[in-house]
């Protein structure tokens, strides 16, 4: 039975995304405003007793739990570029994803999506094969795909039968074309701007741009989701700006 989409806003969470000794995130206090979390598997960040932490966290606070695969990069956080045979790409990803649904499945949670990190998101949109590769494999756990708004994913993921939810992303930017920007390229975020970034999408489809001008988001009053990093330096006050934003906006939007 696949899952189904988002049937109001919500915000999803990077989470799980130390390793060791070497934490990233206030993932403890984070959990509290959040619906989503996006658990890290093991290449760009996470180690087994800190997914199995993460799982449990989640559970607790009721909230939903998919996976965060990367590329294999632990010493650049899975943001550097790194070329992958597509065959490679197709193991790593139902390798990382198999890893977090053994530890869902000892907890008794459901795998609620897949979402690609970082610099694998990036590569997927630069290059078809890839992009088929990621999903070819995420079509074997019959679950959601996250990802920014993008119509190239979104038909491939037609094409393998799984279902695309669109994200909004308002602690990094867009560019004038739409497109998401990386976060190193991105501009900080305050809670003030993640407020008003989230209302102006949920009440006028509209987002800014690091051109100084705005665009169509193109949700056009439909629920989505909204990704907030864990490691931002202002991560815990961006989702308490981002939750109260959500509050008012599913209230007068999606109350009935």
């Amino acid at each position: 039975m696949m899952a189904g989409l988002v049937k109001k806003i919500e915000i999803n969470c990077d989470m799980g995304e130390g390793f060791g000794r070497w934490k990233m995130g206030p993932d403890e206090e984070l959990i509290k405003y959040i619906d989503v979390a996006n658990v890290a598997c093991g290449f760009h960040a996470g180690d087994p007793t800190l997914m199995l932490k993460t799982v449990r966290m989640a559970k607790a606070h009721n909230v939903k739990v998919g996976a965060h695969p990367g590329l294999q990069d632990l010493f650049g956080f899975g943001r550097r570029r790194i070329e992958v045979d597509p065959e490679d790409m197709y193991a790593s990803i139902l390798y990382q994803v198999g890893a977090l649904k053994a530890f869902l499945e000892a907890e008794g949670v459901p795998l609620n999506h897949i979402k690609p990190h970082g610099e694998l998101f990036f590569y997927m949109q630069r290059d078809a094969v890839i992009m088929d590769a990621v999903l070819r494999a995420a079509a074997v756990y019959k679950v959601p795909v996250y990802a920014c708004k993008n119509e190239m994913q979104k038909e491939m993921c037609a094409k393998y039968g799984l279902p695309f939810q669109e994200e909004l992303y308002v602690d990094i930017d867009y560019n004038a074309q739409g497109a998401l920007v990386p976060v190193a390229k991105s501009k900080k975020a305050t809670p003030e701007i993640i407020y008003n970034r989230v209302l102006a999408c949920a009440l006028k489809d509209e987002r800014d741009h690091n051109e100084q001008g705005v665009l169509k988001v193109g949700f056009e009053g439909r629920p989505f989701s909204i990704c907030i990093h864990s490691d931002m330096p202002t991560a815990l006050d961006n989702a308490k700006a981002a939750r109260k934003a959500v509050g008012e906006a599913n209230a007068k939007l999606f109350s009935k």
